[in-house]
């Protein structure tokens, strides 16, 4: 096919702006810190007296694409794999068998079995809670079921939350409790975009329910879970050991969708609008909640975690997350007397062991992580999927 002269120009045009646009936004990309409040960052700076650098460890290899990382104790883990399976790290050995294996879970692509979190009263009623996704007929749903951990063995109690919509993308699904005891559960908008302004619906929100599945009384819709609504896709969720702010990764659109990037760090608040499918990257509408942090092109964020440690003192009460398509761990600084501000961010430097997922920080102030390089969208290195750690360097 042969173009006309000006289409051939036009077309080059566009390519041309297009780099120019990559390069311009992709500092991220490039290890680079991006301050945004430079008289407050330098001063948490010079408050840290010693900065303790980090090295990769791999802790543990030939897992399949590792969802969430629990620790029970200090020297005993939980791991979801996608596939469906619950499995046990005991003394940084990987146990062969499964503590639980679920069926029914649906891998048609990015959804599985997902989230997993401790009861608050763990210790004494050994409770944890999961989200897989599974099939009825043609449809995907979501749903959170409460487990007994037998040490040898894992046990289904009952299902507290169900037919949460979810489709083969964008089907959340991380759980997490909050200051306040309650249950939080992301959802996906089921890459039915619509249904994510829609309060009857399920999908595209941040729910909060009680431990046994009812409705607290101060939720902000009567009779409902929906927290927060307005979402495409948030997988990280964590509060400041500090502060008690809400925030939230979520993946912006990928060309279907939408320009592609967009991928958000929010704090979240009790019954807002986020503002999915009305805007995305910078654009906004009165009445709706803007990003804190917009990162474009896409990072994927996958995770979300503080640490509160004091094995690397420059990362306290610091927010942490995975990126799978930015293929790195992502650090963002919050100010100290507004808590609400992000003073910096970037992306962590020497960390190349391909697509991030989880992320959490280990009873030893160690920092943990998971690959995902067998979900299919990338090329596996020798022993993926991994669970590495930061450690401090020997």
């Amino acid at each position: 096919m042969r173009f006309p002269k000006y289409s051939l120009i036009i077309i080059v045009l566009i390519a041309l702006i297009g780099v120019g646009w990559l390069i311009k936004n992709n500092k991220t990309r490039q290890n680079t810190i991006v301050i945004q409040d430079k008289e407050e960052f330098d001063n948490q700076q010079a408050r840290i007296d010693e900065i303790v650098n980090y090295e990769v460890e791999s802790y543990v290899e030939n897992l399949f694409v590792p969802w969430e990382i629990v620790f029970t104790s200090p020297n005993r883990i939980l791991v979801t794999e996608r596939n469906g399976k619950i499995r046990v790290i005991e003394n940084g050995t990987l146990r062969s068998q499964p503590l639980i294996n679920f069926p029914e879970v649906s891998t048609i692509s990015e959804e599985g079995l997902m989230g997993l979190v401790l009861d608050p009263q763990y210790e004494s009623n050994k409770l944890i809670y999961t989200c897989y996704a599974y099939a009825e007929g043609q449809d995907l749903f979501d749903k959170v079921v409460v487990l007994k951990d037998n040490e040898t063995y894992i046990e289904a109690q009952n299902t507290i939350i169900d037919r949460i919509p979810a489709a083969q993308f964008h089907a959340g699904c991380r759980l997490g409790f909050g200051p306040d005891l309650k249950l939080y559960i992301t959802t996906g908008d089921a890459t039915q975009k619509e249904l994510a302004q829609d309060v009857n619906s399920l999908a595209g929100k941040i729910l909060r329910i009680n431990p046994d599945g009812t409705i607290p009384e101060d939720n902000p819709f009567p009779n409902s879970p929906i927290y927060s609504y307005g979402h495409r896709n948030p997988q990280g969720i964590d509060w400041h050991p500090v502060s008690e702010i809400f925030v939230s990764t979520e993946h912006g659109p990928s060309i279907i969708d939408g320009p592609p990037g967009g991928d958000e760090v929010n704090i979240i608040k009790k019954g807002q609008n986020y503002g999915w499918p009305l805007v995305s990257h910078e654009k906004n509408k009165e009445g709706l909640i803007g990003p804190k942090i917009i990162f474009t092109p896409a990072v994927a964020p996958a995770s979300g975690t503080f640490y509160s440690g004091v094995v690397f003192p420059q990362f306290k009460n610091h927010f942490l997350f995975g990126g799978l398509k930015g293929e790195g761990i992502f650090r963002v600084v919050f100010a100290e007397n507004t808590p609400e501000t992000i003073v910096a961010y970037e992306k962590l430097s020497g960390i190349n062991v391909g697509r991030i997922r989880a992320i959490t920080e280990g009873p030893d102030g160690f920092i943990y992580f998971s690959t995902s390089n067998r979900d299919g969208k990338s090329e596996t290195r020798d022993g993926d999927d991994r669970i590495y750690r930061l450690v401090p360097v020997k």
